[in-house]
């Protein structure tokens, strides 16, 4: 478990050339290290100055005098401060020498290298932030888009944590009716009968089902929509990766096979982060590095969320078309109809009724904003969250989920008229699972299972 008495540092920007470089100090000694090794022309004591204050000065070795770095130092007192503790910053010039070499002078002064995420833990652990903010935090970092990078700061705001402390409050509240009830049966406390605990609870339970629903369309936007493009060779599936990338990412040629692997990519699209997959022909292979392409095309296929079935409609289908076809996933693809600058030679009819069909041209770029507009309408058909509350965390959905489920168990134990006793485990045990998505209720392995995805520094 961390140990809050120590004072960690860490660089807390990328390691490289820079114009500023920072490395961060926190906890109870960060002053009195500070002290020690940084001396302002002003003869300034950095114990003294005041908070969210910056100073200038150098950065020397205390055991030889030297000169290290010429800084800024930003001086920053507990509490007001993003752990909660005395913070120091020294805004370095950003070299990779300079930067470790203040780190090291540091660390021998008793400071101890950060962990990754420690920042944000002693943040969490001291108060300041729930589990859900902790989380954002990363969330917003590893941001691809506009769009999940607002997501990210809305749930950093408190957004979700209000949202499941108002639910938690509801359900609390029906806890404590239940356990007066159990404790004091012969007194005249006032109850809800049967009937307004039912309701209450299924209430709450369909606003806990609609905030999972969320999920489906908040993961999208924090992870991106997998969208794999498969076909027979030279359908012009590397030519579209080209062209949605609007860079030539993927070489082309009227030679089959030239794409052996798995090729992915990012792109924005309106706000969704796509990771997109151009694949290896589908074909009978030649050899065996082939056989693997194809082997993990159509694996590829079966696991992304969206499928782009290239076809070349200038030729007709052949057996490698009606393959695809047959191995497609038919509730998750767009069937792309490519080379629309050629005659056409192949008709709409001869593929699946019930599959949507982009007419293209990856060549002259004719057709990509239908099919842009097709996949984003594939992605957000649920639309967004009415209140903007959005779950993008898989472990936030799972704990709902829980709670629901426990929910569940005590309505139907309510209409079946078990004792009063058993609802309330039921009722504890949705309030436990809530508490887990702010920290409430946690363990250290869940801790450092999240906090280990930080970078050191932050």
């Amino acid at each position: 478990m961390i140990n809050l008495d120590d004072t960690i540092v860490a660089i807390s920007t990328p390691i490289g050339e820079g114009a500023i470089g920072i490395v961060r100090l926190s906890g109870k000694d960060a002053l009195n290290i500070a002290s020690k090794i940084f001396v302002s022309p002003k003869g300034k004591d950095i114990k003294k100055v005041s908070s969210h204050t910056i100073h200038y000065g150098y950065i020397v070795d205390p055991e030889n005098g030297e000169k290290i770095d010429e800084v800024l130092v930003s001086v920053m007192r507990a509490p007001y401060t993003y752990t909660r503790e005395e913070i120091v910053e020294f805004n370095c010039h950003g070299g990779v020498v300079p930067l470790r070499r203040v780190l090291e002078i540091i660390i021998k002064q008793g400071a101890r290298l950060a962990k990754a995420g420690e920042f944000t833990m002693r943040a969490f652990l001291n108060g300041r932030i729930d589990l859900s903010q902790a989380e954002a935090t990363i969330d917003l970092i590893k941001a691809k888009t506009d769009r999940s990078s607002r997501i990210a700061i809305e749930q950093l705001r408190g957004i979700l944590k209000e949202k499941i402390n108002i639910i938690k409050d509801k359900i609390t509240n029906i806890a404590v009716q239940i356990e007066a009830y159990i404790d004091f049966p012969e007194e005249e406390i006032e109850f809800m009968n049967i009937i307004q605990l039912r309701e209450s609870i299924k209430e709450i339970i369909k606003a806990l089902e609609n905030l999972s629903y969320t999920y489906k369309e908040g993961r999208f936007f924090k992870d991106g929509l997998s969208v794999a493009i498969i076909g027979r060779p030279n359908v012009g599936k590397s030519s579209l990766l080209n062209t949605l990338l609007q860079k030539n990412r993927v070489i082309v040629t009227e030679i089959p096979g030239t794409t052996r692997d798995v090729i992915e990519e990012f792109i924005n699209l309106n706000g969704v982060p796509l990771r997109i997959m151009d694949t290896c022909g589908i074909r009978e292979a030649f050899n065996i590095a082939e056989s693997e392409g194809v082997k993990r095309s159509l694996r590829v296929a079966k696991e992304a969320d969206l499928i782009l079935a290239v076809f070349d409609i200038s030729e007709q289908l052949k057996e490698e078309d009606r393959f695809v076809i047959e191995k497609i996933d038919k509730e998750k693809t767009i069937i792309v109809l490519n080379k629309i600058d050629l005659p056409e030679k192949v008709s709409e009819k001869e593929f699946p009724k019930k599959v949507k069909k982009v007419k293209i041209s990856a060549k002259t770029g004719k057709g990509i904003g239908l099919l842009k507009k097709e996949i984003e309408r594939n992605v957000l058909k649920g639309g967004i969250s009415s209140d903007g509350v959005i779950i993008v965390n898989l472990r936030h959905k799972i704990a709902i989920d829980n709670a629901v489920s426990a929910l569940k168990k005590a309505d139907k134990a309510l209409s079946n008229s078990m004792p009063f006793e058993i609802i309330a485990i039921e009722i504890k045990d949705a309030i436990e699972s809530l508490g887990e998505i702010t920290g409430e209720v946690t363990t250290e392995d869940i801790l450092n299972k999240i906090f280990n995805q930080f970078c050191i520094g932050k």
